[in-house]
């Protein structure tokens, strides 16, 4: 059969693309297959154990010990990975681990996060864990999730990890287990306080066990649990927000991962001829799904660049060097990693081997997509992505070129919405035609299975099911979807509705920027005038006055011109490498906060030596603290009038004296 007739089974085998998709007519003409028939492959574990079958002995996984190109990295092939899942799934299940226990994991960039995330999978549900968090919200997500295990990295070498293990043991009432993984190239019995092979625990830390000797000691051929695993089956939980947000734990079945999976191959044409270096860290949806799942699934090579990612400073220096020696065939990094990596001159580097260069995670500014072309002759394709659509909504094809913002189609079985926002910057239930920007709405068979906690269920969806990602963007004339920003981004002066990303577009084609971020800073009367902070290109230099005025020359809208350039040191990035506005518009508060103290301290007669403290603390309070004996007499009228100075803020203040 041929053509429409043909009837697609992937069933026993890896996912390979159908046909090259590069318009919508492509992602229809999949869709002409009822998706039932073209996708069989019911859970991840059913991806590995085609994966491993298909391509045996190809390389899988290989790991970069350190960022330099001379270094001997360590290799595993399809079917060794095959066997540790095994093995592990084994193990945990041995340790009491079902399907509706989960398996948490604090681990950095390495081999066996492979193994956590996919043994986990088939034995029961995996939790990858942010290790950022706090202790507090570790406990928090771990109670939530009822984690049995924990697998965590047995040294402090990256974000202090193994004691942060340590510490959690006592705090989780589910926790039975704590199992150690090795820094790679460990020497044997250097751990010094871990049991021998198979002994489980020891006195010393009771319910602490080695997790390559465990894993070893298990069979490496089939589950020994005979797991049935259905679509419909929890895989894992994945938190949202920020290193400092509160976080959530989003639930992903088996169908939805298997779903992102099959998608990502069908619409960027992943084959096995295809080398990947995954610099995305193994917590977040980016790493785990499209860039390693879906590599996998395609018989694709996965290079993982030493535990630190692309966070290792020799890694970003060597990039180029590395790509010339493993010859990747795609280039994939948020934003922010490309915008470092355009510094970072080729020194003769052969990059030949790259074909397809493509971002995500955040809107990408025309003039870093310009800069990256023009030095490297890589046109960069954007997707979007997240945590709720287990990592994948759309994607731009390698071979189709779009301007900075287009993200591309919708995946292949995908339902798409734009509608107007309401007046409290919701979805509403006026849907816009293409050209016209609102709210991203999206259905599709990789939506998420809900919260955890169903009260976080509430904002997710709009009434009628369909999920309310927040992102503004509208659908171009080719069907593509366009973005402009996040809804909770804009910036609202007196009702008017600003989007961050024309302020941040037009100084960010300043050739000293390197990075910039529009925020809203509070203000008694407009309620948020536009701010923007910047960081400068290395060796660059120029005035905060002279970027306002390149700014503002650039900005049509007079409300959306900003009113301050602050130039700072570093951007406050999450773990992702995604600039964190909460923290920008902290500092913006500061600010503003600290011109009125100034001017109340100047109407007293406040020397400069005796100034109060401003500071934010966290990301939604500014507190003022003046020194009583600095300023004598004046105290309890300076207080009193910062008071009055800051109540017409739309911002939480505190004053204290101390």
């Amino acid at each position: 059969m041929t053509g429409n007739d043909k009837k697609i089974n992937t069933g026993g085998a890896p996912f390979r693309p159908l046909l090259p998709v590069r318009s919508l007519a492509d992602i229809r003409k999949l869709e002409e297959t009822p998706l039932d028939e073209a996708l069989t492959v019911r859970s991840t574990y059913e991806i590995f154990r085609n994966a491993g079958a298909a391509f045996g002995g190809k390389t899988a996984l290989t790991f970069l010990r350190t960022g330099n190109p001379a270094d001997a990295p360590i290799r595993w092939s399809y079917a060794e990975l095959l066997a540790r899942i095994h093995q592990t799934a084994n193990m945990l299940h041995t340790l009491g681990v079902g399907p509706q226990d989960a398996v948490a994991v604090l681990l950095p960039g390495c081999l066996e996060y492979h193994l956590a995330l996919w043994g986990g999978e088939a034995a029961g549900i995996v939790q990858p864990l942010n290790p950022l968090l706090t202790d507090e919200k570790l406990v928090a997500l771990m109670t939530a999730g009822r984690a049995k295990v924990l697998i965590a990295y047995g040294s402090d070498s990256e974000s202090g990890m193994w004691s942060k293990a340590m510490r959690l043991r006592g705090q989780v009432p589910t926790l039975t287990t704590v199992l150690r993984v090795a820094p790679h190239d460990e020497a044997p019995g250097a751990a010094g306080t871990l049991p021998e092979a198979g002994s489980g625990s020891t006195g010393a830390l009771p319910g602490v066990a080695d997790f390559d000797a465990l894993r070893a000691a298990q069979p490496a051929d089939r589950l020994v649990s005979g797991r049935d695993i259905a679509p419909t089956d929890i895989a894992a939980y994945f938190h949202t927000g920020g290193t400092t947000g509160a976080p959530k734990l989003a639930r992903h079945s088996h169908g939805a991962q298997v779903f992102t999976a099959w998608a990502s191959v069908q619409v960027a044409g992943m084959n096995e001829e295809g080398i990947s270096i995954n610099g995305y860290p193994l917590f977040h949806v980016a790493g785990v799904l499209p860039a390693s799942l879906a590599s996998l699934s395609a018989g694709m090579e996965v290079i993982i660049p030493t535990t630190s990612l692309l966070r290792n400073k020799e890694v970003l220096a060597n990039y180029w060097k590395l790509v010339e020696k493993y010859r990747p065939t795609s280039l994939s990094a948020v934003p922010t990693v490309l915008a470092a990596l355009a510094n970072v001159p080729l020194n003769g580097a052969d990059i030949s081997s790259i074909g397809y260069c493509r971002t995500g995670a955040a809107v990408l500014s025309p003039e870093l997509a310009a800069r990256f072309e023009r030095l490297f002759g890589l046109h960069v394709h954007e997707s979007l992505g997240m945590t709720e659509m287990a990592g994948i909504s759309t994607i731009t094809p390698p071979g189709v070129d779009g301007p900075a913002g287009c993200v591309g189609f919708a995946l292949p079985y995908m339902q798409m919405r734009i509608v107007a926002l309401d007046e409290n910057g919701n979805a509403s239930e006026r849907e816009l035609p293409p050209g016209e920007q609102g709210m991203v709405l999206f259905k599709s068979p990789n939506l998420f299975s809900g919260f955890v906690d169903p009260a976080d269920n509430a904002k997710a969806f709009t009434a009628d099911g369909w999920l309310a990602t927040g992102d503004l963007g509208w659908i171009d004339s080719d069907g593509r979807l366009n973005l402009s920003g996040r809804s909770k981004d804009l910036i609202i002066r007196s009702g008017h509705n600003i989007d961050p990303k024309v302020i941040e577009d037009a100084l960010g084609a300043h050739p000293a920027v390197q990075l910039c971020a529009a925020v809203g800073a509070p203000d008694a009367y407009a309620g948020e005038l536009p701010v923007v902070f910047a960081t400068l290109v290395p060796g660059a230099s120029a005035t905060e006055d002279e970027l306002l005025a390149f700014t503002a020359a650039r900005v049509d809208e007079a409300p959306a011109k900003p009113k301050s350039v602050i130039v700072i040191e570093h951007m406050p990035m999450t773990n992702v490498g995604k600039i964190y506005k909460p923290e920008l518009r902290a500092m913006a508060a500061s600010r503003v906060v600290a011109a009125a103290v100034e001017q109340v301290c100047g109407e007293l007669g406040v020397n400069a030596g005796a100034m109060p403290r401003v500071a934010h603390q966290g990301e939604r309070l500014v507190q003022v603290r003046i020194d009583a004996a600095a300023v004598g007499a004046l105290a309890a009228p300076l207080r009193q009038q910062i008071e009055t100075a800051l109540a017409p803020l739309p911002f939480k203040t505190q004053v204290l004296t101390e």
